[in-house]
């Protein structure tokens, strides 16, 4: 439980806000309490999605199901307002942590209680599709442990039943490791793709790890439909109860009537002497207040706030230390009501170029991060001379000083198998614009011959030939993406809900390539000249790389505009 901010508004709706709750991939999740003094979770979705086509729909979608699906496992729907931003929506609070927390915390689940978590989950499908809806993403991160049993939750992606394909060519629902081999490859979705979710999550519950093992989330989709999932160790009537749930046929998998059936269960899992400890709150933790004046006296609802357009959950003040051990238990408590109801989850890279020259810039290489005057810069200030929201720098009178996330980012980089370099490797999506002249450099800035990135990253871009049908200026900013969403407060992938990043990523400031030799290497060093922006202004320091290994996203973006801008190339570097 994390007390309201000053940019926090007191009421949303009819609703008083008694504490801020945590948050999901989409908005910030407030505790509240209704006219009539229920508790209720109230999520509301990010400024810089309100004005995403896709983002909405996933809203609004969730509205619509957690409207029509009434049921004793599902937090059910309380209020909603979709008619202008800021969009919310209210339901019921229901205390507990994640299945994702509880297993991070208390380790894999004995066979006794996997088998009646798995009856409960089974019973919970089975009463979602009979309202004519398919989950499409249920995971350990979308189960609530509540004292009297589970609940699912996030319905973003859900569908009625006849909604079989996706409207988006290319891109399956759900989530890695949890996905169906069907949907993955031909885009079926059906009950039966969430009885394989529900297997795996079974697996992820018996064995406390990932049920198709670590990697990219092109080697783990790899091993859903090619590999077997990891059940070494687990119970043998359990191991194959989820072996029959993640067949690779759906026709093969039982129904959820079934698996009810064959867990045999006597007894409830409220009733469970190791589930019941799971869903207590960590000793000396405060209960969740139920009005005002309670909230008020633990320091949760600062005297005299007023309301404030809600921010993007991340837009807060950067911690002068690392979090205190209180801290930690507080933010236990974030997931552990909320997230209740909510769901709360190529460019060209060059190494030697074709006139002979190196891709390091060295020769006459412009710094990017040098201002143009050559007076000393400020280390606290992105790379180039004009800070955000002043007027100046080079080529235009309103150069663009920064640029910031307007709708999820998509991009992501793989490496190639036998890549010898960073930045050799593809991206799952093409550039919006054509630039055929653009060319880039990624190394290792202590090793260049390093085939991934430790300490810091060097990122070269320049145009082979200063066409100049590009027009002038033609401001270029580099976006470096972490693989996954980060915690500002530590800077660090949220702590056991590790999600993708649809950030845009830590950005520089805008280039002018024609300001000098646009054939001329402009040089960046990250963590160094890079920042994220949030409402324009600076936000949050770009992370250190050791702070999330795995494979990094580089987009190169041509702007006109802080909140207008295209991709014109992708490339991206490991880091291990």
């Amino acid at each position: 439980m994390e007390a309201l901010r000053s940019q926090d508004p007191s009421r949303i709706g009819p609703h008083t806000l008694l504490a801020r709750l945590g948050a999901d991939g989409m908005g910030q999740v407030f505790l509240a309490r209704s006219p009539g003094g229920r508790q209720v979770a109230i999520k509301v979705i990010r400024d810089d999605f309100a004005d995403s086509p896709e983002a909405l729909l996933r809203f609004r979608r969730e509205v619509e199901t957690l409207r029509a699906v009434r049921s004793a496992y599902t937090a059910n729907l309380v209020d909603a307002s979709l008619d202008s931003a800021p969009y919310w929506l209210a339901t019921e609070y229901v205390p507990g942590p994640t299945l994702v927390q509880a297993v991070g915390s208390r380790g894999a689940f004995p066979a006794g209680t996997c088998f009646r978590l798995f009856a409960a989950l089974a019973e919970a499908l089975a009463e979602v599709h009979t309202y004519g809806v398919t989950h499409r993403d249920l995971k350990p991160h979308n189960i609530i442990l509540s004292p009297v049993g589970p609940q699912l939750i996030d319905f973003g992606i859900a569908r009625g039943a006849e909604q079989t394909a996706l409207t988006q060519v290319g891109q399956a629902p759900g989530t890695p490791g949890y996905t169906a081999p069907e949907v993955i490859t031909h885009n079926r979705v059906s009950g039966a793709a969430d009885v394989f979710a529900l297997g795996a999550t079974m697996a992820a519950a018996a064995t406390g790890r990932r049920p198709y093992g670590e990697g990219s989330m092109e080697s783990v989709t790899y091993r859903v439909v090619h590999g077997e999932i990891d059940l070494d160790g687990v119970e043998p009537g359990l191991a194959e109860l989820i072996r029959a749930c993640v067949a690779r046929d759906p026709s093969d998998r039982p129904e959820p009537s079934g698996i009810i059936e064959r867990c045999a269960v006597t007894s409830s899992l409220a009733d469970d002497p190791w589930y019941q400890p799971v869903t207590a709150p960590p000793d000396g933790a405060a209960a969740a207040p139920h009005d005002l004046e309670t909230a008020m006296a633990a320091g949760l609802v600062p005297p005299g706030h007023g309301y404030v357009p809600t921010l993007a959950p991340m837009a807060q003040a950067a911690p002068s230390r690392p979090p205190s051990a209180r801290s930690r238990r507080t933010r236990w408590l974030v997931a552990v009501g909320v997230l209740a109801a909510l769901g709360l989850t190529a460019g060209a890279v060059i190494r030697l170029l074709p006139d002979g020259s190196g891709g390091d810039g060295e020769r006459g290489g412009r710094a990017g991060a040098a201002p143009a005057d050559g007076k000393a810069k400020d280390p606290a200030a992105p790379s180039g001379s004009a800070s955000p929201g002043e007027e100046g720098g080079t080529g235009t009178a309103k150069a663009p000083a920064y640029i910031e996330t307007i709708e999820p980012s998509r991009d992501y980089w793989t490496p190639a198998a036998d890549g010898p370099v960073p930045g050799a490797g593809t991206c799952n999506l093409p550039a919006k614009e054509r630039n055929e002249h653009f060319q880039t450099s990624i190394a290792d800035v202590d090793d260049p011959e390093a085939e991934t990135v430790s300490g810091k990253g060097k990122i070269s871009f320049r145009l082979k030939f200063a066409d100049p049908s590009l027009g002038k200026p033609y401001y270029v900013s580099v976006a470096v993406k972490p693989p996954h969403e980060i915690d500002k407060d530590t800077g660090r992938p949220f702590e056991g809900l590790v999600q993708q990043n649809l950030d845009l990523g830590y950005t520089s400031k805008p280039v002018d390539v024609f300001a000098g030799d646009a054939s001329e290497f402009v040089d960046l060093t990250y963590p160094d000249d890079f920042r994220q922006f949030v409402r324009g202004k600076p936000y949050s320091d770009a992370i250190p790389l050791a702070n999330d290994p795995g494979d990094w996203t580089v987009t190169f973006q041509h702007v006109q505009e802080p909140k207008k801008y295209a991709s014109i190339a992708c490339s991206g570097f490991t880091v291990r």
